[in-house]
């Protein structure tokens, strides 16, 4: 039975992960902190088969300690579910010579100033970028690079849109960088973060994901993903439609424009997280790569859209294994999150009617909790999952099914 080594299995992807071993017949090992293992759920623990503990906020003792583990115990595959522990990934399958991507790059997966880095270096239709500590670097930065406002301004390392604003005048500027640098560590391990922030110009048009298994550098795309967001100053995502309906050209000059990023990160065994514009006037435009699978359980949006496992694919190809990803099945599948409409204390969902498309809701946040504004994913009380034949029927579905929902905060 082969055994898969997992780093850190408390993300969204882990129960996905955990569960297509099992299909595959692996073995799950996953490497964690004590304290954070302490706060797994049960259903989550109930998946392992065994752990192995280290401090994962010390790359290098981590690597040591794992390297060491596994040797002793036999392991066939890395794989990662966090997106700042991907560099480990990559640096303890090459140190075990294992499926993975390049370690000399993997840094490039997780921190976004090093991305845009990597993009200008392999030419990749990208936003123009700048780096700085402060506002007023970010000014003098944008006024040499020639890049006027509205930009995006964005934290070097965090995720969930945490920390992420459009600022449409200097006057905005000092703000926006003060909110990106408002999380200096990520938890729940208390990994240090890069609090410079990283300021690029604003792409307009609408957002899409793209996900793609790669085994031995040969590229296997998932379906397109819309992403819908809140407009204004945040971004916060509302929720995801799969597939997405674009013409035939757009989507070839999506992929060709996310296989140029993959290959300027060095992702070539494992699986990427692609979100890109499509400009009207540039075209497919790669905002950021994840090398880990997606959060916001596009595994399980993905799979009920069309039938393709990513996460079995992904272990597939760690595995070194030709991934199982068929042609898409006919039909649509779309995610929508709950948020308050204001902050105040969380009373409870109310959907009224009978609504055939909805066929899944999960509520994340107990009825008497204090709740947040929408600015970040943090707001997030649940979310709805809806079927149907066609994009346009499941997006209208659930468009529906929200004007019939009432989220009460007092």
């Amino acid at each position: 039975m082969k055994r898969i080594l997992l780093i850190e299995a408390l993300a969204n992807s882990g129960p996905y992960v955990l569960d297509a071993a099992r299909s595959l017949g692996a073995h799950v090992l996953v490497a964690t902190h004590e304290d954070v293992y302490g706060s797994y759920p049960a259903a989550l623990r109930e998946r392992i088969d065994g752990t192995v503990f280290t401090d994962l906020t010390d790359p290098d003792r981590a690597l040591a300690d794992l390297a060491a583990f596994a040797e002793a115990t036999g392991i066939d595959a890395v794989a990662g579910c966090w997106e700042f522990f991907t560099p480990l990934v990559a640096r303890l399958a090459r140190r075990l010579d294992l499926p993975g991507n390049d370690p000399g790059r993997a840094q490039a997966c997780r921190n976004k100033a090093e991305m845009a880095q990597a993009f200008a270096a392999g030419r990749v239709p990208a936003p123009r970028t700048v780096v700085a500590d402060t506002a007023e670097q970010a000014q003098r930065a944008l006024a040499r690079a020639g890049i006027g406002f509205p930009v995006v301004v964005k934290p070097a390392e965090q995720g969930g849109s945490w920390g992420v604003s459009v600022v449409g005048s200097p006057g905005q500027l000092d703000a926006a960088v003060r909110h990106a640098q408002s999380w200096p560590v990520a938890a729940p391990h208390g990994l240090p973060m890069d609090q410079r922030v990283v300021v690029q110009e604003y792409v307009g048009g609408p957002e899409f994901s793209l996900d793609t298994v790669v085994w031995r550098e040969e590229y296997f795309h998932l379906p397109l993903v819309e992403k819908h967001t809140t407009g204004g100053s945040y971004r916060a995502e509302t929720g995801h439609t799969c597939p997405a309906a674009v013409r035939p050209a757009d989507l070839a000059a999506v992929r060709a424009a996310a296989e140029r990023a993959l290959k300027a990160l060095g992702i070539r065994n494992g699986v990427a997280h692609t979100e890109v514009k499509i400009s009207p006037e540039a075209g497919p435009v790669v905002i950021e790569v994840g090398a880990r699978l997606p959060g916001d359980h596009l595994v399980d949006v993905v799979r009920r859209a069309s039938g393709i496992d990513e996460a079995r694919a992904y272990l597939q190809a760690v595995l070194d294994e030709k991934p199982d990803v068929p042609a898409p099945r006919e039909g649509a599948c779309a995610i929508r999150f709950l948020t308050p409409p204001r902050a105040g204390t969380f009373r409870g969902v109310t959907i009224l009617g009978r609504h055939d498309g909805l066929v899944d809701r999960h509520l994340t946040t107990p009825p008497g909790a204090a709740v947040g504004s929408a600015h970040d994913n943090s707001a997030r009380i649940g979310h709805l999952v809806f079927t149907a034949p066609t994009p346009g029927q499941v997006n209208a579905d659930a468009a529906r099914v929200l004007a019939h929902t009432r989220v009460e905060v007092s």
